[in-house]
């Protein structure tokens, strides 16, 4: 059954990078927004009569904590009426309607495989969730592997996070990749493909959770199992 929609409000709002804005939103109705980590939720945009045309789904950047609020992180789309929106014209203190939480793209009860969580751009957001949610909450796993594939060294989005987290947690292991970025000592660059298969040369018993743009997906997932694991290994959620 789907949630009713629900009144949230804007409570805080931080540029992310030069193109992605963080939005911490409240739903003042509840006293906790209860979410599994990978959810995400639907915001009705007032720009345009349609509501079809209205709606844009963000996936929840933030773990559960037992609060109602929860934070999204949203990249600028070049001629994209919903971030037009959301970041020309939205301040604190905006009500905003929604809908959530929505979704199946989630952890597995166990996690007694390693895990390797392989994405683009904001399609972080979900992971970001997942991985604070097992270390706060300090869930029984394996080694957890975020591929993040960027352009620049500005685009990684929550990097100091990350970066604070594999110093930490031995079982965390933060790969940024860098497409637009050459001659860099101590970094990935060129795709986030060589990576992961690089990772995968040694035989792990994993599952996968790949989150962005389309061909990156389809590419990765073909590459994986050509590898050998099976299709059932491989979670999804495609952006655009």
């Amino acid at each position: 059954m789907l949630e009713p929609w629900r009144k949230g409000r804007i409570v805080r709002i931080e540029d992310e990078t030069s193109t992605t804005k963080r939005f911490w939103i409240e739903i003042p109705e509840l006293v906790n927004f209860d979410f599994k980590p990978g959810q995400f939720v639907t915001l009705d945009l007032p720009i345009d009569e349609k509501k079809n045309r209205r709606w844009r789904s963000y996936s929840i950047a933030s773990a559960p904590d037992g609060t109602n609020i929860f934070e999204l992180v949203i990249v600028k789309a070049d001629d994209g009426k919903g971030t037009s929106y959301l970041f020309n014209d939205v301040q604190a203190g905006a009500e905003v309607l929604l809908r959530g939480p929505q979704g199946v793209f989630i952890l597995p009860e166990n996690l007694d495989k390693e895990v390797f969580f392989i994405c683009t751009g904001t399609g972080v957001a979900p992971f970001r969730s997942m991985i604070q949610y097992i270390f706060k909450n300090n869930i029984p796993h394996k080694n957890l592997y975020l591929v993040f594939g960027c352009r620049k060294f500005g685009d990684a989005l929550y990097s100091q996070e990350f970066n604070q987290l594999q110093q930490q947690f031995a079982s965390f292991k933060y790969l940024p990749v860098f497409s637009r970025e050459q001659n860099a000592k101590g970094i990935h660059t060129g795709y986030v493909h060589a990576v992961y298969e690089q990772l995968l040369s040694t035989r792990k018993d994993a599952v996968f959770f790949l989150c962005g743009w389309k061909n990156m997906i389809n590419e990765a997932k073909q590459n994986i199992i050509a590898l050998g694991y099976d299709k059932h290994a491989i979670h999804l959620e495609i952006y655009g």
